[in-house]
This record gives structure tokens, sequence and C-alpha cells, in this order.
């Protein structure tokens, strides 16, 4: 399925990405920049990384579930990326309201 049209990404080549990723430090903080950097990509209009936070998470925690991660590890990691989604979220949508007040 094609996730970003601006840069044609499909939702296997983000899971290829983040898989590589977690290979390589599995319990590092891993967001949609760093998804797209490793792809040598940049965001152009952003819509799309709602949907990459997503797989982020999707394929994360199935990830440590076949590597066998404890709970507790696991636990601790996805309620950092949890919150760091939500505070991303939250600082997106004050700068969308910011500029249509501009407008």
């Amino acid at each position: 399925m094609l996730v970003c049209s601006c840069n044609y990404i499909t939702d296997k080549d983000i899971r290829n990405t983040i898989i590589e990723l977690l290979d390589e430090d599995c319990w590092q903080l891993i967001v949609p920049s760093k998804v797209y950097h490793a792809m040598a990509k940049r965001g152009r209009c952003c819509g799309c990384f709602p949907n990459v936070v997503e797989l982020i998470i999707r394929t994360t925690e199935e990830y440590h579930a076949h590597r066998h991660s404890t709970e507790a590890e696991l636990v601790v990691y996805m309620s950092r990326l949890k919150q760091f989604h939500e505070e991303n979220r939250r600082v997106d949508i004050e700068r969308r309201l910011k500029g249509h007040r501009a407008a």
C-alpha cells in the first residue's frame, strides 16, 4: 500500500527500514524523520507522518514480540513512543491553529 505519495513509499518500504533501524539498536526511539532519513528521503507535505507513526508502533511491537523482549522493556519503550507521538500531535495542532489565525 502506498503510504507517501510525495516520495512513492510503500508500507513495506517503511516496515523494512524500521526493522533495519531496530536491528542496529532495538531500543532507539524511531520517528518518521529518522525513517525518511534512513531511506534518503525527506517529508514534503508530511501528511503521511501519522500513518508512518502507526507503522512504527505496530512494527516495533511485532519486532519485540518476535525478539522475546521482556514485558517491562516493551512497556517502558512503548510508553516513551506514545508520549512522543502525543507531544508531536499537540505541537502540530497548535501550529495549524496558529497558521489559520494568521491567514
